[in-house]
């Protein structure tokens, strides 16, 4: 059959969208397929409690998007994408009102934490310098020489230990070490795992480098500014088209798959080699998620008012409490007094809700595939830091692992990572391969977050699927 196009894309996620831009700035001809009616999958929104009121239904706060080298080189801004800076980028309140802070300057948050703020800044201001280099190393392969190899390897150091390991090494005060490993445990990992760090200091850097910003109107506006400029350059989208097999792609010379392993092996068939098939079965899953969208009242009343000018806020007490928490996730329970995620969108962004109306964005990590409701346990921490809380809830929203799955199928389980984070299975996602977008079928590409640098709104997963294609293909 005659090519109709020089590339297909299945899957419009960050990484999807970010491949297909890739590959039309090259002046490919390129299709992007979508099964949702909106693109987007992991970076939408929706009103998801009341119409006119905006809620983010996967990500909502974005420092790897701010952080992305891809998404920094092209103009975003042009096509409608507008970060909003708040005050603080992150707060971590403990109990009888104190709160740490990660503010975007470096000496704020060091003279924030007393005697411990000589080693934050030892730790972080490295990173923080070099962030362009950081940022270009962890999000690629880990199967290749890193740029600048001595900055990397100093990296490494603190990144490969386990962070409640490098937080009662680095830090005296509950403040400090509960805000990294709050920090850390973004990772999903047990804070005792083998580099659980990294992704804190990772994180940590992003805050005071680029911040953790959030989209003017919702995740939603990043996606559709990539769509846009992917129009811009050529590019066709067809949205509510559920591909279940390869055969019913129009011919391409190349497709880039922004699915998971599972996902890979059904659109595939018995093509794939047995040897690489069972590498696909032998995928770590991650833990998930449980998500609730609130509409409120009134702003969360915090008693600490630094959360009031933040844009996340972590909810987990100390660092063994925390650790705790995520210890019961990987061990398959749900813990009684879960790590918490928040952000206020509606206290920085009007467009969120109408006068008088507030949003707030929740999620905790639970088991994978967890039906349990959460609740009444998320509830309760939010209430021990901000009293009166519940009286504010008009509206609850809420989505557990089997809820995320079927409004984005790369939430297998609620897994919002593409897989587990643990340093074994990042390195060799999909599978252990220098370049580990090249599938065994000539011309089939993976993109997902089930490829390095692994989850988060930064599409590198697609960038460097299109590189791949691009010299492979193209060159």
């Amino acid at each position: 059959m005659a090519i109709q196009y020089d590339a297909v894309v299945v899957g419009a996620g960050p990484n999807g969208l970010a491949a297909a831009v890739r590959l039309a700035q090259s002046g490919l001809g390129v299709l992007l397929v979508e099964a949702n009616d909106t693109i987007g999958g992991g970076a939408r929104s929706a009103e998801l409690t009341r119409p006119g009121v905006v809620h983010d239904t996967c990500s909502g706060i974005h420092p790897m998007a701010a952080g992305s080298p891809f998404f920094r080189s092209l103009p975003l801004e042009r096509h409608g994408l507008e970060w909003i800076h708040p005050d603080v980028p992150l707060a971590h309140p403990f109990d009888g009102g104190r709160a740490a802070v990660l503010a975007r300057s470096l000496t704020a948050t060091t003279d924030g934490l007393g005697s411990d703020g000589a080693s934050y800044r030892r730790l972080f201001e490295p990173l923080v310098a070099g962030f362009d280099d950081l940022a270009q190393n962890v999000m690629r392969p880990l199967l290749r020489m890193p740029r600048r190899p001595m900055f990397m390897a100093r990296f490494g150091v603190h990144a490969l230990q386990p962070a409640a390991m490098l937080a009662r090494r680095k830090f005296d005060s509950e403040e400090a070490r509960g805000l990294f490993t709050g920090l850390a445990a973004h990772s999903l990992l047990p804070m005792d795992a083998i580099s659980s760090s990294a992704i804190g200091l990772v994180l940590g850097a992003a805050g005071h480098a680029v911040g953790w910003p959030m989209p003017r109107g919702g995740a939603q506006r990043i996606s559709d500014a990539l769509g846009s400029l992917f129009r811009e350059l050529g590019g066709k989208i067809e949205t509510g088209r559920r591909i279940q097999s390869l055969q019913e792609l129009p011919p391409a010379r190349s497709v880039l798959l922004d699915v998971t392993g599972p996902q890979l092996l059904h659109l595939t068939g018995e093509r794939l080699p047995e040897a690489y098939r069972r590498w696909l079965q032998r995928t770590r899953n991650g833990p998930g998620v449980y998500k609730i969208d609130y509409l409120l009242s009134e702003p969360v009343p915090w008693t600490a008012p630094d959360c009031g000018r933040a844009g996340t806020v972590h909810l987990g007490g100390s660092m063994e409490e925390i650790a705790a928490s995520e210890r019961t996730v990987a061990s398959g329970g749900h813990p009684e007094r879960p790590f918490v995620l928040l952000a206020e969108h509606s206290r920085f962004d009007s467009t969120r809700a109408p006068k008088g109306l507030h949003t707030l964005w929740a999620y905790c990590h639970v088991p994978h595939g967890s039906t349990v409701e959460m609740d009444g346990r998320i509830e309760d921490q939010i209430e021990r830091f901000a009293p009166g809380f519940r009286a504010c809830i008009l509206e609850r929203h809420t989505l557990n692992c089997a809820d995320l799955e079927r409004r984005n199928a790369n939430l297998a389980g609620g897994d919002i990572n593409g897989g587990s984070a643990a340093l074994s299975h990042l390195v060799s996602r999909p599978v252990p391969t220098p370049v580990p977008y090249r599938t065994p079928l000539d011309g089939v590409y993976v993109c997902s977050s089930s490829t390095p640098p692994s989850g988060g709104v930064h599409g590198m997963c697609g960038y460097h699927a299109a590189e791949a294609v691009l010299k492979d293909q193209f060159s």
